[in-house]
């Protein structure tokens, strides 16, 4: 089974960047499609963003289309995620998972989830 570690979360200005990553272990995910999600205090965790297991193809919610940037490197069993143009309400707990591409609504994590990394940004 993988296990998934989540970190490089931070506090940071608004307008600021962060990139978080995700190592995996226990088992390769480059047959996997993989997401990051994000739960914020008092919300339920909710889809940001997914790539496929060959990293051609990328979904994002559109609340950080233009802003995040998701990544792989299947040879170091990773998963980034480059945040741009941070805004506060991108404070949230930040989780990897490996998913479930769908022909339509968002990605579905599927498997346990890491300890989850947390990003913190002030206004």
């Amino acid at each position: 089974q993988v296990q998934l570690v989540e970190s490089g979360g931070g506090l940071v200005q608004a307008g600021g960047s962060l990139r978080l990553s995700c190592a995996a272990s226990g088992s390769t995910i480059s047959s996997y499609a993989m997401g990051w999600f994000r739960q914020a205090p008092g919300k339920e965790r909710e889809f940001v963003a997914a790539i496929s297991w060959s990293g051609t193809g990328t979904y994002y919610v559109d609340s950080v289309k233009g802003r995040f940037t998701i990544s792989r490197d299947n040879a170091k069993n990773t998963v980034y995620l480059q945040m741009n143009s941070l805004k506060p309400e991108d404070t949230a707990v930040y989780y990897c998972a490996p998913s479930l591409l769908q022909s339509s609504g968002n990605p579905r994590p599927q498997g346990s989830w890491g300890q989850g990394t947390q990003v913190t940004v002030l206004s």
